[in-house]
């Protein structure tokens, strides 16, 4: 990262704890587009809801404190990750070097906010997953050619916007390794042309969802969505904040895969995270089947066998999947991100 060319304010003096009656300014439920509206089975996805418009979410101070603690050398030093598809990223430092912005993702009310939007009971995914960064940054130069090339239609028209946006998007069409994810703006984009997110919709077409403004989010159903994010102009900086989102619940499906994530992750933290929360639901699953049997063989009820069968070969392949994430590190390619092969979609 390179902080001579993005504006990060030092870090606060004196620790300021989250409050979620100072740094919370979510007030309403945004229009939200449905899985059904795209054009999706229903039983594709873990939730009705496709995609949030941008809504409100974090403070300006809320927001000025977040990006104070990206800045701190040790995180830059030690968390900085870069790939074939984006330059700058930072990741997995929440916890460990970001008190505020690890408290005001994992706070009881913001797993609310989010939960009520999403329209199903979420937790954050794993804390190596909280608020990864995407970063970038242009000299001003960059930026006025940007405008100018632009301008040349004599206004910014929509399709002039087309020609310089949507052919050179940021990342191309893709799924997302993890069911939900919740997409922070950090930076002032007032001046921002393009930016938004585009869904490739079942008949073919595309929709686009504008991006959000500083302080405002907006939550994706990323991993069943076939999606891009499209290129922003006119900016000299655009941080964002990811933190993805898996259901609390053991007793629904988790369709995580890490496909995206090996080779820009510390893979002892990842591991210890995906590990760790698989565990606890083969726990709880396995739990719950010997007390559902205890409990039928003291009615007098006769064993089910085909039921139990299915069971075990449902916990196979939950285990089997889980080893299948976990490549062995040698394996992995730093900074390549695998691609799923989609074909390409046109934004119309």
């Amino acid at each position: 990262m390179d902080q001579a060319q993005i504006a990060i304010a030092p870090c606060a003096q004196g620790a300021v704890v989250f409050d979620p009656e100072k740094h919370l300014v979510f007030k309403h439920v945004p229009p939200t587009l449905t899985m059904q509206q795209i054009g999706l089975p229903n039983d594709i996805g873990l939730s009705p809801v496709a995609v949030t418009e941008p809504f409100p979410l974090f403070s300006p101070a809320a927001v000025e404190m977040m990006r104070s603690e990206i800045a701190k050398p040790e995180v830059v030093q030690n968390h900085t990750f870069s790939s074939n598809i984006a330059a700058n990223q930072l990741r997995g430092y929440a916890r460990e070097h970001a008190p505020f912005t690890y408290a005001a993702w994992t706070h009881p009310t913001t797993i609310a906010i989010v939960s009520k939007l999403a329209r199903i009971d979420l937790v954050p995914w794993g804390d190596y997953e909280i608020a990864h960064i995407n970063l970038s940054s242009k000299t001003e130069q960059q930026v006025e050619a940007e405008l100018k090339d632009i301008n040349r239609c004599g206004h910014v028209s929509d399709e002039c916007i087309d020609i310089f946006v949507e052919e050179k998007p940021i990342v191309g069409w893709h799924t997302d390794s993890y069911p939900f994810v919740c997409v922070l703006m950090m930076s002032d984009v007032s001046g921002m042309v393009g930016g938004e997110t585009a869904l490739s919709v079942a008949d073919g077409g595309v929709v686009k969802v504008r991006g959000p403004s500083q302080g405002h989010a907006t939550i994706l159903q990323g991993r069943y969505i076939t999606h891009q994010a499209l290129r922003a102009l006119g900016l000299k900086e655009r941080i964002t904040a990811v933190t993805s989102w898996r259901p609390r619940s053991p007793f629904v499906r988790d369709d995580s895969e890490l496909r995206t994530v090996r080779g820009i992750s510390d893979l002892n933290e990842l591991y210890y995270d995906f590990g760790e929360y698989r565990l606890e639901i083969l726990e709880a699953r396995v739990r719950r089947a010997s007390e559902e049997m205890r409990t039928r063989r003291s009615r007098g009820d006769k064993f089910d066998t085909r039921g139990h069968k299915a069971f075990l070969g449902e916990l196979c392949e939950f285990v089997q999947q889980t080893t299948k994430e976990m490549v062995e590190e040698e394996q992995v390619q730093k900074g390549i991100i695998e691609e799923v092969d989609i074909p390409d979609a046109p934004v119309n």
